[in-house]
């Protein structure tokens, strides 16, 4: 399964989603995920990868991940992935 594979089937399942419903141009919002769906999001995603998320959940702006669309969440995910290998 690939990076993007598993980041859609992970916002997919928190969504309560097909992973066929989930599109790389959405945001989280277009999903229905809210802040504490994201916050679970953001625990499956460091479980899955086992990386370690810069997320400020007090303050999502403020955060070196950038969650604005499904593609950049995937990208972010990519990129932590690199860097703590």
């Amino acid at each position: 399964m690939t990076t993007q594979d598993q980041v859609i089937a992970i916002l997919a399942q928190q969504a309560m989603l097909e992973t066929s419903d989930v599109a790389l141009d959405n945001s989280l919002d277009d999903l229905g995920i809210d802040s504490m769906s994201l916050v679970e999001s953001i625990f499956a995603i460091e479980e899955a990868f086992d990386i370690t998320v810069p997320f400020n959940a007090n303050d999502p702006s403020d955060s070196a991940f950038d969650i604005s669309t499904v593609a950049s969440i995937i990208a972010a995910v990519e990129k932590l992935k690199a860097e703590q290998a």
